[in-house]
């Protein structure tokens, strides 16, 4: 009987994921006019935002995470390293590698974008208690490995499909 019961979506269960879906649209939208008020085209701040996450990267690897094509991920650093936000590094290991380091977190305009939804989202974290935040914050996590796990599927069935 337990297992019928899992194979049934509750009405709150379907409700939850609805509400995630409105998320990630806001989100996305967010993110568009953060871009647009940088002025930056929606992929260089995609980019912009997976560095800031990431770390210090190849150009390969920024490939990947995007989807864009290497060419098109030249061009985007070249135009990202000529705003100041990334800089060019050889890489110690491998002479035939450059990393891409992210400078644009120090950048005035960034932080002033970033500070209304920063400081809202603190206040938003502090109507919650600490165990309540804690769950939230173990949910975002787990949230953010299901959507990469479901990025990875899109992109290699999308990859399948151009190249037949």
């Amino acid at each position: 009987m337990s297992s019928h019961r899992q194979d049934q979506i509750t009405e709150q269960q379907e409700n939850f994921t609805l509400r995630m879906r409105g998320l990630g649209t806001r989100t996305v939208l967010y993110q568009q006019n953060v871009a647009a008020s940088l002025g930056l085209y929606n992929n260089d701040y995609i980019s912009v935002d997976i560095l800031r996450e990431k770390g210090p990267i190849t150009a390969g690897e920024l490939s990947k995470l995007t989807g864009l094509a290497t060419g098109s991920v030249t061009a985007l650093i070249d135009r990202l390293e000529k705003l100041g936000y990334v800089r060019r590094q050889n890489d110690p290991n491998d002479r035939r590698k450059v990393i891409i380091v992210p400078l644009y977190e120090n950048k005035e305009d960034v932080s002033n974008t970033y500070l209304p939804l920063h400081n809202a989202m603190v206040k938003l974290a502090s109507s919650y208690k600490a165990d309540e935040l804690e769950l939230i914050t173990q949910f975002l996590s787990d949230a953010s490995e299901v959507i990469e796990e479901q990025i990875h599927l899109l992109s290699s069935t999308t990859r399948k499909k151009t190249s037949s």
